[in-house]
């Protein structure tokens, strides 16, 4: 499966981008085009189910690696993965080889049981109805009227049936020690990365920073910080 992508800058490096649930490649506009001040040539993928590419009913996680390997180049100097994103970037990490990955506010949460199709329904839908425009506009104050609006954006193309598939298919993993150069971006305080979280990705050899303040897609309304903590990693 080709997927939908956008590119920033003409840079030698390659930076892959890859996007949330309920997301899409736009969530990196602003992102892109800091990555390609800074030399790289900056790709964002449309996960299948989300944005411009096509849906994916009988989705696995297999299916969402592969997609994204066979829609970028592979080899990339630095790979980000929000949420979503990162956990597929994990999964895709033998194949795909960067030489840095980058995961925003992911748990890597251990294996659970398989969660029931009708009550995934219910909750994607259910969120996809919520993320409309007005609704983040007033909910997220921080975000910019084109977070919001490419946000809301996002949530119109969401394809509940791929993600119902996909979740069904993906039961977590066991994260082990790091075989690339990897960091974690948190917000803090963080849903989904605690403190004893951050600390454990520590022990086992992330690079992990927090961005205070920040929502989940951490660098809304937080750009500088985010690119702060970024470059702190690239040039340590």
């Amino acid at each position: 499966m080709r997927l939908n992508t956008m590119a920033w800058g003409s840079g030698d490096r390659v930076a892959l981008l890859v996007h949330g649930m309920l997301g899409g490649a736009a969530q990196y506009h602003q992102v892109g085009p800091a990555l390609a001040e800074r030399g790289y040539r900056a790709i964002a993928v449309d996960l299948p189910g989300h944005g411009n590419s096509p849906a994916a009913p009988e989705a696995t996680m297999d299916l969402f690696v592969d997609a994204v390997l066979e829609s970028v180049d592979h080899r990339p100097s630095l790979a980000i993965g929000h949420s979503l994103g990162a956990v597929v970037l994990s999964h895709a990490l033998p194949r795909l080889r960067p030489a840095r990955v980058v995961y925003v506010d992911v748990p890597f949460d251990n294996p659970s049981e398989d969660p029931p199709a009708m009550g995934l329904r219910e909750r994607f839908t259910a969120a996809r109805a919520a993320r409309t425009e007005h609704r983040l506009r007033t909910t997220r104050p921080g975000w910019s009227a084109e977070d919001c609006r490419l946000e809301a954006e996002a949530a119109a193309n969401f394809d509940v049936d791929t993600a119902v598939a996909l979740e069904r298919s993906y039961a977590g993993q066991v994260v082990g020690r790091p075989t690339v150069p990897s960091l974690v971006i948190r917000a803090a305080p963080s849903r989904y990365v605690s403190a004893d979280r951050a600390r454990e990705l520590e022990e086992l050899g992330f690079s992990v920073r927090s961005v205070h303040g920040a929502g989940h897609c951490v660098w809304y309304g937080f750009l500088d910080d985010f690119m702060a903590a970024l470059d702190g990693w690239r040039e340590a």
